[in-house]
């Protein structure tokens, strides 16, 4: 099933709506997110099937919220593509190279991403990503795929002036308003095992910047689950992003950066699209002053 959730023209609670083509149908009203369906889920109970009278909306017409309002834990790979770990000068790595995002860094599809006053440096990075359904510690890889509620597609929007001011990532992943998800997140059963084979890009102003595919990943959605929770528990809601493929503006000769104006895409064939326009800090920080 494609899920989606998000708001109408009047609605102030997101809701839970099935995809059906151009169409989102209500499964639940006031949901607020995925975590009740994930609950249930976890609890043995059937995906809900939408009522004979459930209202119906044009995909188009609802404004997409987060999928998981506050995830408890946001893990992210990098350097999961090869050829992005050399394009960034980095060895291609033989264990996964984690980071954390906070909750604060997220917005959901068709939000602004927000370049920060503090620079310029705003690259793109197209990224598959799972939401675990089920949680736990020491899960066996050949386990791992029970464990998730579901994918969609990520774009790890990076400040790379201050990624690269330490040798951890943290600062330049964590900004405000860079991390877009969403709007679609697809069941298991909508894709290939593990999300596997399936095209990734990303488009700058319709411009295609990065074109690969998950296959590529070095670390798999099993084998990466696996690994992340001989570390912690993961629990419901739980997110975890897969990587980047290459192409990033960093890496381009000339440099490319997203800029205020800017419209991005990154899209994962099956999955859908998620797209956001550029804004500055201060642009963003008038328009909810004015709100």
């Amino acid at each position: 099933m494609k899920l989606l959730i998000g708001t109408v023209q009047g609605a102030t609670t997101p809701s839970l709506f099935a995809v059906s083509g151009d169409r989102a149908i209500v499964l639940a009203h006031d949901a607020g997110d995925l975590m009740g369906l994930i609950a249930d889920r976890a609890n043995g109970k059937a995906m809900p099937a939408p009522a004979a009278d459930a209202e119906s909306y044009a995909v188009a017409d609802v404004r997409p919220a987060l999928p998981i309002a506050r995830p408890g834990k946001i893990v992210c790979l990098g350097l999961n593509y090869a050829e992005h770990a050399r394009e960034g000068g980095y060895d291609v790595p033989d264990y996964p190279a984690m980071f954390m995002r906070a909750a604060t860094s997220m917005i959901p599809a068709e939000a602004p991403m927000v370049l920060p006053n503090a620079s310029h440096t705003f690259d793109y990075e197209t990224e598959l990503m799972v939401i675990i359904g089920k949680g736990g510690r020491h899960i066996a890889e050949t386990d791992a795929l029970s464990h998730v509620f579901g994918y969609t597609t990520f774009n790890d929007g990076s400040i790379r002036e201050y990624q690269r001011k330490t040798h951890q990532w943290t600062a330049g992943k964590n900004f405000d308003g860079t991390g877009a998800v969403g709007p679609i997140v697809v069941t298991p059963d909508e894709v290939p095992e593990g999300a596997a084979g399936l095209s990734i890009q990303t488009r700058l102003n319709g411009r295609v910047l990065q074109k690969s595919n998950t296959s590529d990943m070095i670390f798999t959605v099993a084998r990466t689950i696996a690994i992340v929770s001989e570390i912690m528990t993961l629990e419901p809601g739980d997110m975890i992003a897969f990587g980047t493929p290459p192409g990033v503006g960093h890496a381009r000769k000339p440099q490319i950066w997203m800029k205020a104006g800017d419209s991005v895409e990154v899209e994962i064939e099956g999955i859908g699209i998620c797209r956001n326009p550029i804004v500055t800090e201060a642009d963003m920080a008038g328009s909810e002053a004015a709100e």
